[in-house]
């Protein structure tokens, strides 16, 4: 293996250019050379390709979003698109790709793996939604965001006795609302993977109301249904004061935590050795606590598991 390239798709999240500066750096300590792709598949096809060096990277590890960009590629999904990615990286002599992403992305990277392109994946998503790791790159720094939104919103909800219902991403996962509102206190915690009553959701809340409680948080993950809906029900049943906040593509930037930095140099690492070592068409990942890599196939062939323990407790200690 002598060259091989790196490139974020998807959604950005904080910690990419951490794994970005992993890949590249740990390329260079093995004397391989180093590309990077901008814009993901669409820079792929486009042919937007840049020689990386170690000052590429420098001071990166510490910025949000990603330095190599990203973008939707529709044109990746036709036959067409794929074919001049694949022609491009075989006219670069690419020999290796690393794909940082999620589950979209890493369909694309097997599409490349069985032209013949060597391909690993790097779990980067907020939504923590790809099977086979434990923590994605980004999780843990949009859980810190959502928590410092409720901290804030929790101060003003106390002095002027309202209910909050804050929305937080997750079209299909309710990760991101179920350990946020687990960490955040919130008295009601709505998920795609679970039903929902609205009854029972303001029951507990009148309940709250009666023992003298000044305010009270609900998280509504967006794939579960509308925070504009559910606080303008529970303002009609409850009569109570009720203010919605929709934190959208907040929760996407910001530093990254430590832990998110930590995780992404360890993948951004091990995706290099994968490479070395002739594997491909794998996804590395944190996963009952070791990285290890596990078969794009084994990846898509089940859903990231939702924790239902904590969902219990986090309405427990609700009550």
């Amino acid at each position: 293996m002598n060259k091989i390239a790196v490139f974020t798709s998807g959604g950005d999240a904080p910690g990419m250019n951490a794994a970005v500066r992993a890949v590249v750096r740990k390329s260079i300590f093995h004397g391989l050379k180093i590309y990077g792709i901008k814009r993901g598949f669409h820079g792929l096809i486009n042919q937007e390709i840049i020689p990386m060096q170690l000052g590429s990277v420098a001071d990166t590890i510490h910025r949000g979003g990603t330095i190599l960009l990203t973008a939707r590629s529709p044109d990746f999904l036709t036959t067409e698109g794929q074919s001049k990615a694949i022609a491009f990286l075989q006219e670069q002599e690419i020999d290796g790709l690393v794909v940082i992403g999620g589950d979209g992305s890493f369909r694309g990277a097997r599409v490349l793996h069985e032209a013949g392109i060597a391909t690993v994946g790097v779990p980067g998503t907020i939504d923590n939604d790809v099977a086979f790791t434990d923590y994605s790159i980004g999780f843990d720094t949009a859980i810190n965001t959502v928590i410092d939104a409720i901290n804030k919103l929790r101060d003003t909800a106390t002095s002027h006795e309202r209910i909050y219902v804050i929305e937080v991403m997750g079209r299909s996962s309710g990760h991101i609302a179920l350990m946020a509102g687990l960490a955040g206190g919130a008295e009601s915690i709505i998920v795609p993977e679970a039903p929902f009553d609205l009854t029972e959701v303001c029951n507990r809340l009148q309940r709250g109301v009666d023992r003298g409680k000044l305010h009270s948080i609900i998280l509504v993950a967006e794939g579960a249904g509308s925070a504009m809906h559910v606080g303008g029900e529970i303002k009609r049943i409850l009569q109570l004061e009720v203010r919605v906040t929709i934190l959208g593509h907040l929760q996407r930037g910001g530093t990254p935590s430590a832990f998110d930095r930590i995780l992404a140099s360890r993948l951004g690492a091990k995706a290099v050795d994968l490479l070395l070592e002739g594997q491909s068409g794998v996804m590395v990942g944190f996963y009952k606590g070791e990285i290890k890599a596990t078969s794009f196939d084994d990846v898509f062939s089940q859903a990231q598991a939702f924790i239902w323990d904590d969902y219990k407790l986090a309405a427990i200690l609700a009550i």
